[in-house]
């Protein structure tokens, strides 16, 4: 009959069997789960297209800026003809269609010219110069070329370039992005028919490159003159041209 030590090593290792059964029964059972949810979140089968989308728009809104530049010793009389200029070219501008929210007084600089003498070896003030800027917003782009042609004659003696831009791009994006993914639906059953699958959920997908245009520029920045008095040469057909909105995505189906 075996003895009290021999009983309780027995019940020991009894209870120890229990719990490595019951254990190992959780951790199968666990197990199952983990590898089932982990399959359901990352299918083995998948395909991976990519796609552009784009749209070509004609640009709806012109930049441009114009300056008056000038000199003298009073500085007070020297304010009040840049002013003018400034205000008569403002007042042309707004004739022409251009609201007030969409003209903006973009630098106003009033400097000091200083005179070195040689002899004294003293450096004095010998006048001054004024430099205003405006920046202009044409939503009109019929209205571009007059308005360049006419701001000479009203003192302006500094056109800055034009530049070309598109006033809602998010518009045209949506468009873009829209079509790119159409096109990556296609691509995808195409791809899973000639291979003989179907193509179920979405399992992830991105956007990338593409994206805004960026503004056409007409023109550099010309100086007419310092009085305003010079006239320009004959201004060409404004062009505006086109440019495109592109957006590429990348998409990844599950596929059985």
């Amino acid at each position: 009959m075996p003895n009290k030590s021999e009983q309780i090593k027995n019940h020991f290792w009894i209870i120890l069997n229990v719990v490595l059964v019951i254990g190992g029964l959780f951790l199968l059972v666990t197990g199952k789960a983990i590898w089932k949810n982990s399959a359901a979140a990352y299918p083995a089968r998948t395909i991976s297209v990519s796609a552009e989308g784009k749209v070509v728009v004609a640009p709806d809104l012109a930049t441009l800026s114009f300056s008056v530049v000038s000199q003298g010793k009073d500085p007070v009389k020297l304010q009040e003809d840049n002013n003018t200029k400034i205000n008569t070219a403002i007042e042309f501008v707004k004739s022409q269609g251009v609201e007030a929210k969409d003209v903006k007084t973009a630098d106003y600089n009033l400097s000091p010219n200083y005179h070195w003498d040689e002899k004294t070896r003293v450096s004095s003030i010998d006048g001054y110069t004024l430099h205003q800027t405006v920046i202009v917003k044409i939503r009109d782009l019929s209205k571009v070329a007059s308005i360049l042609g006419g701001l000479p004659a009203r003192g302006i003696n500094q056109l800055g370039g034009v530049n070309f831009s598109i006033d809602d791009p998010d518009k045209f994006l949506n468009e873009a992005r829209e079509e790119a993914f159409t096109k990556a639906r296609a691509k995808a059953e195409a791809m899973a028919k000639y291979n003989g699958v179907h193509l179920r959920k979405v399992v992830s997908f991105n956007e990338y490159g593409g994206g805004y245009p960026g503004p056409i520029y007409y023109a550099k920045e010309a100086s007419v003159g310092r009085g305003g008095d010079m006239a320009l040469p004959p201004m060409p057909t404004i062009e505006p041209g086109s440019q495109e909105v592109t957006v590429s995505v990348n998409v990844t189906y599950e596929i059985r």
